[in-house]
């Protein structure tokens, strides 16, 4: 990977970063907050037969990450492809 110069490379590093950050508090809302702090509050919803809250503790966060990094890497060859610098 090589960009033209300095400050086009930062650019693509600050939107990188951005994204992940993002992407990142989003994961971790669900993980965190849904999963652990928010879980009374949704078990009292049911989903597929079981309290929502339990679900997104056992299963639904890593349906979430799985999604997170399909985002990421469309995203990402977006962004490659934008600076220059797709494979």
């Amino acid at each position: 990977m090589s960009f033209e110069d300095k400050d086009k490379a930062k650019q693509y590093w600050d939107e990188n970063i951005k994204l992940v950050i993002s992407l990142l508090s989003i994961w971790a809302f669900v993980s965190f907050g849904c999963g652990i702090l928010l879980v009374d509050v949704l078990n009292e919803i049911t989903f597929m037969g079981f309290k929502l809250g339990f679900w997104f503790a056992q299963q639904g966060a890593i349906y979430v990450f799985l999604i997170l990094i399909a985002v990421y890497v469309k995203k990402a060859n977006t962004l490659d492809k934008k600076y220059g610098v797709e494979e």
